[in-house]
């Protein structure tokens, strides 16, 4: 439970121990009045550097169920399947010095990389690609950060090692107006903490719904964080209207990626797929038919 107090040291400790953890979605508007380092969502981050989770996995599939559910053209959307890569330890959420002047209406924050960040998530990318298609676009502001400059020189330089997988750069304006001019145009994604924030948010629309999106967070030992990509939903809870599948296809995430349990991934991959299939949804997904009750959904894909 989130209490808006730093995380306590037996909380770190089980979570040290754990070889994975299912988390749900943290925050709210009745916390945004505390002080910024007691903030719920502090908890999340001190989780994500404490454990050293610096590979986010954000695949955006869609469902061949879902494709009327799209925010884009069917032809466009049709059999999309890419994944964003995004480095989660680093980068303007964590970079120091950061905080607000006394006395002045002035905030600061710092987008740090060096290059050992940069090469272990460009690794990462690079593997992840050599698993699907071989493709690889990089996304950065190069023409006007420093830090970006950093990011495509040893993304560059690292290509040299996966001489089979295709890569490209894309300034980060750029590469959210093709996400929606072209998303099939996209295998694998790489980019930094803030950057792939953004992205992946505009990647679940195309999905159908941002309840459709799970998540992995890893670290080198491949123990993970997982969790849908969607926010709280406060405005939401309570009702039996949210939308459980991301969190049960992050679920599915944990069992292959953490556990290689790949059968029984693939075992509530296809019960999801099947509730698409019978339009057993919630409100979001429903187009006008009958909406189903979080729990109620919940129940049918135990089943």
């Amino acid at each position: 439970e989130v209490t808006g107090e730093p995380l306590p040291q037996d909380t770190l400790k089980a979570a040290h121990d754990a070889d994975a953890i299912l988390l749900g979605a943290v925050g709210g508007p009745k916390w945004d009045e505390l002080d910024y380092e007691h903030r719920p969502e502090r908890a999340l981050l001190g989780l994500r550097s404490e454990l050293d989770l610096f590979a986010n996995f954000r695949p955006a599939i869609l469902s061949k169920y879902l494709t009327s559910s799209s925010s884009l053209k069917a032809n466009k959307v049709e059999n999309l399947d890419l994944l964003i890569i995004r480095e989660l330890t680093g980068g303007i959420y964590f970079g120091e010095p950061r905080g607000r002047t006394e006395g002045k209406k002035e905030a600061f924050n710092t987008m740090i990389y060096n290059q050992d960040e940069i090469e272990r998530i460009g690794r990462v990318a690079f593997e992840a690609a050599q698993k699907r298609d071989n493709a690889l676009c990089s996304v950065d502001k190069a023409n006007v950060l420093e830090v970006s400059v950093l990011w495509r020189e040893v993304i560059t330089e690292l290509s040299k090692d996966y001489p089979d997988v295709k890569l490209s750069h894309m300034l980060v304006d750029n590469a959210a107006m093709q996400l929606v001019r072209e998303p099939k145009q996209f295998d694998v994604i790489v980019t930094g903490n803030l950057f792939g924030d953004i992205l992946s948010d505009i990647a679940a629309m195309m999905t159908g719904s941002i309840g459709m999106l799970p998540s992995a967070s890893l670290n080198s030992e491949n123990k993970g964080m997982y969790e849908p990509v969607h926010g709280s939903a406060p405005d939401i809870a309570g009702k039996g209207v949210a939308n459980p599948l991301a969190t049960i296809l992050s679920a599915a995430m944990m069992f292959e990626d953490t556990f290689n349990l790949k059968e029984e991934a693939d075992l509530i991959r296809r019960a999801v797929d099947s509730s698409l299939e019978k339009s057993i949804v919630t409100e979001d997904l429903a187009d006008g038919n009958k909406a189903f009750k979080t729990s109620e959904i919940g129940d049918w894909l135990a089943k």
